[in-house]
């Protein structure tokens, strides 16, 4: 059974919340422990939902903003001196009807993107942040238990981490909620 693009946008709208990105990190403790500050962990990473860089060409001094092929950014963020730090930590869901190739295609294409000088279009709240390119770009894959066991072995031959997402029973009331209000008009 594919990927339903419910579970996919549920995701997506999840994440891009920083409580959501922090409890997401906890089930892949490596990525946890690049937090900043764990006593100060709301403060310590900024999320970007469908994140835009700027990339810059030295040579003709020429910059050029794109959409990276990623879900979700989450920055590092120092909350004493409120800059970025080094490290950046990109999602990639799993999207319906997208195989091995095409979901790690998309890790392949934002590794080119950001081998160039970068900065990051920020959120308007956190705009005067410092948001130049990283030391240091990790991914992680979010699956979901409909997700082909192909994508799962692939991920694991090319040592990616991801974790399963599984879809909680608050969809299934917001599936409710919108059939109501359908019901209503």
């Amino acid at each position: 059974m594919p990927v339903q693009k419910s579970n996919y946008e549920a995701s997506l709208a999840e994440y891009s919340n920083h409580l959501a990105a922090i409890a997401l990190l906890k089930q892949y403790r490596p990525y946890l422990e690049m937090l900043p500050s764990l006593r100060r962990p709301d403060e310590s990473l900024i999320t970007i939902p469908l994140p835009i860089v700027r990339l810059r060409n030295a040579v003709s001094a020429t910059t050029k903003a794109i959409c990276l092929p990623c879900d979700v950014a989450i920055l590092m963020c120092d909350p004493e001196w409120k800059i970025k730090t080094g490290a950046e930590i990109l999602l990639f869901i799993h999207r319906p009807h997208e195989d091995f190739s095409d979901l790690l295609g998309r890790w392949r294409q934002t590794q080119v993107f950001l081998d160039q000088d970068y900065e990051w279009l920020m959120p308007h709240r956190h705009s005067h942040i410092l948001s130049e390119g990283a030391n240091s770009v990790y991914p992680l894959f979010i699956l979901f238990s409909e997700t082909s066991e192909r994508i799962h072995r692939g991920l694991i031959g090319a040592e990616l981490p991801f974790v399963i997402q599984i879809p909680t029973l608050p969809l299934l009331d917001e599936n409710k909620d919108e059939e109501s209000l359908e019901a209503r008009d």
